[in-house]
């Protein structure tokens, strides 16, 4: 349980196709499995756009210890699914931080603490793998 939960609290709904929040800050059409013909986000497209929502949250976060550039932070996430023997899907995402005028040891530092900060971390392998590294120099 964790020590203190924080007061926000999102909801979405799938279905018929489309996805909202309960709020409609988002909204959007999905791929669907059963009309293959429907054009809309797909799964995968989710979860990288999660994980780098999830992770530029941090990073910011984290950067504001390191520089007053925190508003330069970028977050590139790409994710791919793929499926277990026994026909469960399993995540593969990888992501890389960037922030504007960090050296090398400090995007590292970004990079770390940022990872650690977000529940879904490198250090947990239960059914996703994460790898998040700086962004190549000139990427931002």
């Amino acid at each position: 349980m964790p020590s203190s939960w924080l007061n926000e609290v999102a909801a979405a709904t799938a279905e018929g196709g489309h996805i909202h929040t309960d709020d409609d800050a988002l909204s959007t059409a999905l791929a669907s499995p059963l009309a293959r013909h429907c054009t809309g986000l797909t799964p995968s497209q989710l979860l990288a756009a999660a994980f780098a929502s999830c992770l530029h949250h941090a990073a910011v976060e984290a950067a504001g210890e390191i520089t007053d550039e925190a508003h330069t932070v970028q977050v590139r996430a790409e994710a791919k699914l793929g499926r277990d023997d026994d026909g469960r899907y399993r995540a593969d995402v990888h992501a890389s931080i960037s922030s504007v005028g960090l050296t090398r040891q400090q995007l590292a530092e970004l990079v770390e603490h940022a990872d650690r900060l977000w529940p879904f971390s490198s250090a947990d392998s239960s059914r996703h793998r994460l790898t998040v590294t700086p962004a190549e120099n000139g990427r931002h």
